[in-house]
C-alpha cells in the first residue's frame, strides 16, 4: 500500500498503484465506491462576491466541507473500494496568486482519508486552465499524478480522462493526440474478442458529455457536439456502462442507449438547488446503481438502505 507521502501521486505510468489489472482483473462480487466533484477551494466566496475570475482569496468553508466529506466516507461500513474526485480540486487557475495555498490546504484536508480508501483524482478546467498548456499539464501531474490513466477494481475497468484536452487542446496538440491514441487502445482492448472482457467499463472525466440529452446545444458545461458524439459512439461500441463527471455544480445527466451520463453536484459551491454532497455508486454483476447523498445525510445515516442491500447479493 502506498504511504501517506504519496497518496496524491498513485496515478503514474498510466495506471494506479494498488489498483492494477494484474491485481484486480477478476470479478469478486458487488462493491461500491464514492464519486465526488468540485471541492473547488475558493469559489464560494468568489461566487458571492461576483468575482469568479479574480476572487477566491478565502476557502475556509470548502475546507470544512471537504473534512466533513472525508469523515462521512471514513465511517462507512463496509468501506468503499475507492473515492474519485472528478475535477476542479481548487478554484485558482494555474499560476494565479492563491493556487499554492489552496492545493496545500486541500491536501491537508484529504490526508484524513482512511489509508484503506484510495483517492483517485481527475483533472478539471480550473486545475489545468481552460486552454491547458504543456506547462500547466506538467504542474498538475506533479501535484496530483497522471492526467489520464486506467485502473481496475474487482473486474471492472475504469478510465480516467482529461476532458480539457477534448474541450480545447489547441495549446498542447501532442498531448491531445497522445490521449486519443491511448484511449483508442484502451477501448479496443475492452471490447476485444481475444481477451477476457471486464465486467463493466466506467469512465471518469470532469466535463460532462451532456447535461440532459445527447443532442443538446453546446454550452460551457458540456462538451461540443462533434466531440461529444464521437466519444459517445466510441464508448458505446466498447461497452462503456457509465460516464461520471462534475463541473456543473448541480446534479444532472440521463441514460441513453444503455450509457448512463452521471453529472454530480459539488462538495463545494452549489450553483443550483442541490446540497453539498457525494454520490454512492454500487457496482453489481449486471448494473451500476447510484444515488447522491447530502454530506449531512451521509454523515448521520450512512448510505441508503436499498444500496446497502445490493452489496449483499
Amino acid at each position: 500500500m502506498a504511504g501517506s507521502e504519496d497518496i496524491f501521486l498513485r496515478a503514474k505510468h498510466r495506471t494506479f498503484s494498488g489498483l492494477t489489472e494484474d491485481a484486480e482483473r477478476e470479478w469478486t462480487g458487488p462493491f461500491y465506491f464514492i464519486q465526488a466533484a468540485d471541492p473547488q477551494l475558493g469559489l464560494m466566496k468568489a461566487w458571492r462576491d461576483g468575482d469568479c475570475d479574480g476572487g477566491g482569496d478565502e476557502w475556509g468553508e470548502e475546507i470544512e466541507l471537504t473534512k466533513q466529506a472525508v469523515e462521512a466516507v471514513n465511517q462507512l461500513r463496509p468501506r468503499p473500494r475507492f473515492t474519485v474526485l472528478c475535477g476542479d480540486l481548487v478554484h485558482a487557475m494555474p499560476d494565479t496568486p492563491f493556487r499554492e495555498g489552496q492545493e496545500r490546504d486541500l491536501k491537508a484536508a484529504l490526508k484524513g482519508t482512511d489509508p484503506s480508501i484510495p483517492l483517485v483524482f481527475v483533472s478539471g478546467n480550473h486545475d489545468l486552465g481552460n486552454t491547458p498548456t504543456p506547462r500547466t499539464l506538467e504542474q498538475y501531474c506533479g501535484a496530483w499524478g497522471n492526467d489520464y490513466f486506467s485502473f481496475w477494481v474487482g473486474g471492472v475497468l475504469c478510465l480516467v480522462l482529461n476532458s480539457q484536452l477534448f474541450y480545447d487542446g489547441s495549446a498542447c496538440p501532442q498531448q491531445k493526440e497522445a490521449q486519443e491514441t491511448w484511449l483508442e487502445e484502451q477501448l479496443s482492448r475492452a471490447s476485444s474478442s481475444t481477451e477476457p472482457r471486464p465486467k463493466h467499463v466506467l469512465v471518469f472525466q470532469h466535463i460532462p458529455l451532456y447535461l440532459k440529452s445527447p443532442d443538446e446545444e453546446d454550452d460551457y458545461f458540456n462538451l461540443q457536439k462533434g466531440v461529444r458524439q464521437n466519444l459517445l459512439d466510441r464508448f458505446k461500441k466498447a461497452g462503456v456502462k457509465a460516464v461520471f463527471s462534475g463541473h456543473y455544480h448541480r446534479n444532472a445527466g440521463g441514460c441513453h442507449d444503455g450509457l448512463d451520463m452521471v453529472v454530480s453536484s459539488a462538495i463545494g459551491c452549489q450553483l443550483g438547488e442541490d446540497t453539498h454532497g457525494l454520490r454512492v455508486v454500487v457496482v453489481t454483476a449486471d448494473d451500476i446503481v447510484h444515488r447522491y447523498h447530502s454530506l449531512d445525510q451521509l454523515s448521520a445515516e450512512g448510505m441508503s438502505e436499498d444500496l446497502r442491500k445490493l452489496l449483499q447479493d
